[in-house]
């Protein structure tokens, strides 16, 4: 298997907006290169002592302030790529492209951005990588961290004394290659609103649920049930591994597979008028089309929460829990990310 890198040069403020714009052209993820400084809480939550490095210091050979974003997507036998993109209804569909026409929606991409953010060099080199063995070597990659008092910790860590004496709870996840690991600021966001709104009698729906994150610790704050959908099926043994890792019976959550914004069969199954929290941490371009759908679920009171924001689109996703008809409760902001709650009334 080989992989086609797409490397963008950018500059360090740009690199979370640009990474949020390609995925709407079907790039996920990508691998950072900067000489960006590690943060105090960087550091806290890898457990490291790092000295700060002066630019000369520096043996990457990026000068300081510049940056790279590193894309990798899979090329087949014939040269094309394969890229799953939403479609109208929020369903997501595989498109081929050449590398051309990959390289032209990048460029397309970053055009628009720069017409109103300072992103830096902008240009797009492509080559092709040999195969990787992704399935493994992303793991050098995620270590324990703290979101407040919760510790997020992998299977191939262990806890410290430290850990014993800071944290009030303690997650176990391991995502796999396809899904979050509660590092990312959307899905912080979203565990502090569910932190704050989830009690004991909650009936939680979570949409895109993925690794189950979100549904797992809504369980732990006390909650009485969960669903979660997703389009993924792979999806249903990643929650099932992490629900066992945390001791949560398995009789607590329920799994479909299947769009619920558009396939009634999936609204259906789910179930109208009975979820006190809905939960979302998912592209705006899917939250738009999903916030009057999931109204039909939400009881009355019911509340929804709402990430996956970039900041250039918060306006856009806020419009559509308004046009909905919800009252709009909170706005949260971590870094250029974005969090909604709202009430169905």
């Amino acid at each position: 298997m080989k992989w086609m890198r797409f490397r963008v040069r950018t500059n360090e403020e740009s690199e979370d907006i640009i990474v949020s714009y390609l995925e709407d052209i079907g790039l996920e993820g990508a691998q950072i290169e900067d000489n960006a400084p590690l943060s105090a809480a960087d550091k806290e939550q890898m457990f490291i002592d790092a000295p700060e490095l002066e630019p000369d210091e520096m043996d990457n050979g990026i000068e300081s302030g510049a940056a790279y974003l590193n894309f990798f997507v899979e090329i087949d036998d014939e040269n094309m790529l394969t890229v799953e993109l939403p479609d109208d209804n929020g369903e997501y569909v595989k498109l081929k492209k050449t590398p051309e026409e990959m390289t032209e929606a990048i460029r397309e991409k970053l055009d628009e951005l720069r017409s109103f953010s300072d992103i830096g060099d902008g240009t797009i080199s492509v080559d092709v990588t040999e195969d990787i063995d992704w399935i493994n070597n992303w793991k050098q990659y995620f270590h324990k961290f703290y979101i407040d008092d919760i510790l997020v910790i992998p299977s191939w860590e262990k806890e410290t004394e430290e850990d014993a004496n800071r944290a009030e709870m303690v997650l176990h996840i391991d995502p796999g290659t396809a899904f979050g690991t509660g590092m990312h600021e959307t899905t912080q966001l979203c565990i502090r609103m569910l932190k704050k709104y989830v009690n004991e009698d909650t009936e939680l729906l979570d949409v895109g649920t993925g690794s189950g994150v979100l549904s797992i610790l809504s369980l732990m704050f006390g909650a009485k049930h969960a669903v979660g959908t997703d389009l993924d099926k792979c999806a249903v043994p990643a929650v099932k591994e992490n629900m066992e890792n945390n001791n949560i019976p398995l009789d607590k959550f329920d799994m479909m597979i299947g769009n619920i914004i558009d396939d009634k069969a999936v609204q259906d199954k789910v179930g109208y008028d009975k979820y006190d929290i809905v939960v979302a941490n998912i592209l705006a371009n899917v939250l738009v089309p999903l916030t009057p759908v999931i109204l039909n679920q939400l009881k009355t009171g019911g509340i929804y929460i709402t990430s996956g924001i970039i900041n250039t689109k918060e306006e856009e996703v806020k419009k559509a829990h308004l046009d909905a008809g919800l009252e709009i409760l909170e706005i949260h902001h971590q870094g250029d990310w974005v969090s909604i709650t709202s009430r169905k009334n």
